[in-house]
């Protein structure tokens, strides 16, 4: 029954004004039948709530979608930010879940959007290193829904999408949708991007530190001879500086 329920709320969600009923007609150790109705009218963003249930919102939740109707293909993607560090991002193709992603197009989308947005608006300084798409993922929740005509899949499960096509389609989609609002939204812009900046910067001290643990494990160790060790000394007549190949 869980199974079900969950695939049939799953449906409903990518499915937006489909009611969808499921009925257990066993009579279970309480002596009672389950009966679970499934709606959703804001599809997606429905979904995205029901995924941030117990996290913290930093922003709020965000709905894009794009349509070709000559190639009957639509792009639905919903997307928010809590103040977690995990990622959760679920994509499908004709309600069909693929565990492994598809063309690689929101990602990069994402990333070259947000970065382009926080330059623009002078968030992002010409010193500060540029935040990777792991930063800017730090606490996303996203849900990308695409319908196209032939699908091509790599396996039986359908776990990856191999439509080249897409890969644009969605870029395309992130970019002009999502900079439209972040545009109409600059206070929340500001709040992602720094976000993302934060995350970045969290990323190289935590790898200084680590090269700095590294370092001082090999010199504790004994493997430097003597007088390669760290100078501590500022009298130059006891200081040699060796150049070596």
């Amino acid at each position: 029954y869980d199974t079900l329920a969950n695939r049939l709320r799953e449906l409903a969600y990518l499915n937006p004004g489909v009611t969808i009923k499921l009925s257990d007609e066993r009579v279970g150790a309480d002596g009672k039948v389950r009966h679970e109705t499934f709606k959703a009218d804001n599809g997606l963003l429905e979904y995205v709530q029901h995924l941030m249930k117990g996290k913290n919102a930093v922003s709020s939740p965000v709905f894009l979608r794009k349509e070709i109707e000559e190639e009957s293909m639509i792009c639905e993607i919903a997307l928010q930010y809590h103040d977690g560090y995990n990622e959760s991002l679920l994509t499908f193709a004709n309600n069909i879940h693929n565990a492994d992603g598809g063309t690689q197009g929101f990602k990069p989308a994402l990333t070259r959007t947000l970065n382009g947005y926080a330059k623009r608006s002078g968030i992002l300084k010409e010193k500060d290193a540029n935040p990777t798409g792991d930063d800017l993922r730090e606490g996303l929740i996203a849900i990308v829904s695409v319908k196209l005509p032939d699908p091509t899949f790599n396996n039986q499960p359908k776990e990856k999408l191999l439509n080249p096509e897409i890969e644009s389609f969605v870029s395309g989609a992130v970019q002009d949708a999502l900079n439209n609002w972040l545009e109409e939204h600059p206070a929340e812009a500001k709040k992602l991007c720094l976000k993302g900046i934060v995350a970045a910067q969290a990323r190289e001290a935590a790898r200084k530190a680590r090269e700095l643990t590294r370092r001082k494990t090999a010199l504790d160790s004994g493997s430097m001879p003597h007088k390669l060790r760290d100078c501590k000394t500022k009298d130059l007549d006891k200081a040699e500086l060796f150049i070596v190949e």
